[in-house]
């Protein structure tokens, strides 16, 4: 079925499953993952084993499982998360749909999650098809303010040649560059992690793949949705503070 929507907002349970009383269960099956993946069990196992005894739904269960780690992996990855300060006057390699996703998602109202390691996630997805939705420009501003005030050099993008659309996305992204003045490129690969894991550049995700082998990572997505007026509500399932 063609994905139709024009928002990238909340599905229809998500006001019920992410209500703010469910984030007491919702942190502390985030921890027990964290623990068990601390102890090497099997991420899809111990989600199974923690979601039975939280009796949470599938949808919560994705959200835990995108949210844990184990303590020494958010600390290792904590380690090499640089500041704003270390962007100006260096190049920026993105991870194209993992950041603007997440941004389209906040400001279209769905469900942003605070995860153990200091990220925004989503819970968003697109299927190997990916749609320009309301949010997307203006998604796409805002990162434009945060590339001025970060004063980088330049922003690459990185996007999956395999979905569908990112041909479409890149002239776009590369016309509201132009027009903005922002130096920006943007490159579609087979598999952006792949590239991004291996950058010698700072590299702006959430993508526990990239995070546990790139050298240095800036927190994009978070920095931004943190930054939109007026403020939205994250459900906050760290079980090590932000």
């Amino acid at each position: 079925m063609p994905d139709t929507r024009s928002h990238r907002g909340p599905h229809s349970q998500d006001c019920s499953l992410f209500a703010a009383d469910q984030w007491p269960q919702l942190r502390a099956a985030v921890a027990d993952l964290s623990w068990l993946l601390g102890r090497d069990y099997p991420v899809k196992s111990a989600n199974e084993l923690v979601g039975n005894r939280y009796q949470l739904t599938a949808r919560q269960r994705m959200a835990v499982e995108r949210c844990a780690c184990a303590p020494a992996t958010a600390r290792a990855r904590g380690a090499r998360r640089v500041t704003a300060e270390r962007l100006e006057g260096r190049a920026l390699w993105i991870d194209g749909y993992n950041v603007l996703l997440t941004v389209e998602v906040a400001l279209g109202g769905g469900v942003v999650l605070g995860a153990a390691d200091g990220t925004f996630r989503d819970i968003a997805s697109i299927h190997g098809t990916y749609r320009a939705v309301e949010e997307t420009i203006p998604a796409l501003r805002l990162l434009g303010e945060e590339f001025r005030r970060l004063r980088s050099a330049s922003w690459t993008w990185w996007f999956d040649r395999p979905v569908s659309n990112s041909g479409r996305l890149k002239t776009e992204i590369e016309a509201l560059a132009a027009e903005a003045g922002w130096d920006w490129k943007v490159e579609l690969v087979t598999n952006p992690d792949t590239v991004l894991a291996s950058a010698t550049e700072i590299v702006a995700t959430a993508d526990s793949v990239v995070l546990d082998r790139c050298g240095a990572w800036y927190n994009l997505a978070r920095t931004v949705v943190e930054g939109i007026q007026p403020k939205r509500e994250i459900v906050e399932l760290s079980p090590f503070g932000g």
